[in-house]
């Protein structure tokens, strides 16, 4: 009766995959090798909103002047064509420990894109793109503890690695039956603020920008994720990593880049983050990381080599179950069916951090403010 639950459950939300092995999977590395990255437009951020499984988010995260770090995102979720939900999330971090993070979740009901589809509306919440393309404001009601007005505008051209930023996945990479693609805008400046029951937060400060498409159920698209956004008064660097399941090779996939003001250092998929220390999570037995390395390299448009580096040890923030919502058999049934566990880290360390920088025969060092994601969803030892 028990295996039967598994197989039910497998075969209606997908917990299981065969191994496929890394034939099943084009990188966005590979057109990465003769584009390393592009440029985007507005019509680049177009919203997909795919028939088929998949999740699709909007991600704005910010670095307020006065120290509070925060995030406001959008997630368009279809399960199998059938059913659609949408969610919008708010998150301040109150770094310096002088009370609870707070965190809000709300379904989202009344939902539609502007006819470009560039711009999204919902009772109570709107996420729109400016007409130039440069800028977004998010505004949300649907939470009395968290009414957000915000807007952020880049400085610094947004960019997809490759020529189009996409992962395909399938046994046919000609006609694939997934894929994944992150957009960026790496420095913005941000304003407005968070209402919350304590009064209001003023974000001025710094700000990113990702939108994300996962054109397939997102256990099976990755196994693992590393995430870091670093700003410095004058560069920022971004880093998006996700580890495949042992079904496609256990490939892992980088994305990022450097950039200050008005201009795109470098960009693409020669990067990659190392957890150099860990600790075994008691509670969930996850590999927590303690130290982190990121690396990126690459060149500038006129041909300068490009070397840059962030190091140290973590401050975890919080760690999110993310299915801390689901029955308790239910999570215990996916987890036996497919290990599928996921848990979010998050990291802010209180101190300046370092980035260092060469480009050419310069050295660039300046410090600047960190907030980096670890996620484990499953495993994947069995691929190794």
């Amino acid at each position: 009766m028990f295996n039967w639950a598994k197989q039910t459950l497998a075969n209606v939300v997908g917990t299981e995959e065969p191994i496929y092995g890394p034939s099943a999977i084009k990188s966005v590395a590979e057109d990465a090798k003769s584009t390393p990255y592009t440029e985007i437009s507005r019509d680049d951020l177009r919203w997909t909103a795919l028939d088929q499984t998949s999740v699709e988010t909007q991600v704005f995260y910010f670095m307020a002047d006065s120290g509070h770090i925060g995030l406001a995102q959008i997630i368009y979720s279809n399960v199998a064509g059938i059913r659609t939900t949408v969610q919008f999330n708010s998150k301040i971090f109150y770094t310096d420990g002088s009370k609870p993070h707070l965190w809000c979740s709300n379904p989202l009901t009344d939902y539609d894109f502007s006819e470009d589809k560039t711009s999204f509306y919902a009772k109570d919440c709107a996420v729109e793109l400016s007409e130039d393309g440069k800028s977004y404001t998010i505004k949300s009601m649907n939470d009395e503890r968290s009414i957000v007005n915000l807007k952020l505008t880049r400085t610094t051209p947004g960019f997809v690695a490759g020529k189009d930023g996409k992962t395909l996945y399938g046994t046919d990479l000609s006609n694939p039956w997934g894929s994944m693609r992150h957009a960026f805008w790496p420095r913005c400046e941000a304003e407005g603020s968070i209402v919350t029951p304590d009064g209001p937060i003023d974000f001025k400060g710094k700000a990113v920008f990702i939108m994300c498409l996962q054109g397939m159920k997102p256990h099976h698209a990755a196994a693992r994720w590393n995430f870091l956004d670093f700003q410095g008064s004058n560069y920022s660097a971004i880093l998006m990593e996700f580890t495949t399941p042992p079904s496609y090779g256990a490939t892992i996939v980088d994305v990022g880049g450097i950039v200050k003001d008005g201009e795109i250092i470098t960009a693409g998929t020669t990067c990659r983050a190392t957890h150099t220390k860990t600790k075994q999570d008691t509670v969930n037995g996850w590999p927590e990381p303690t130290e982190i390395k990121y690396v990126w390299s690459g060149t500038t448009k006129d041909g300068k080599a490009v070397e840059a580096v962030i190091e140290g040890p973590t401050e975890k923030q919080d760690c999110v179950d993310v299915m801390a919502e689901v029955p308790g058999f239910v999570k215990t049934i996916v987890a036996n069916a497919a290990g599928t566990k996921p848990y979010i880290y998050q990291f802010a360390p209180h101190k300046p951090i370092m980035l260092k920088l060469k480009i050419g025969d310069e050295e660039i060092t300046e410090e600047g403010r960190l907030f980096s994601e670890a996620t484990f969803i499953s495993a994947i030892e069995e691929a190794k």
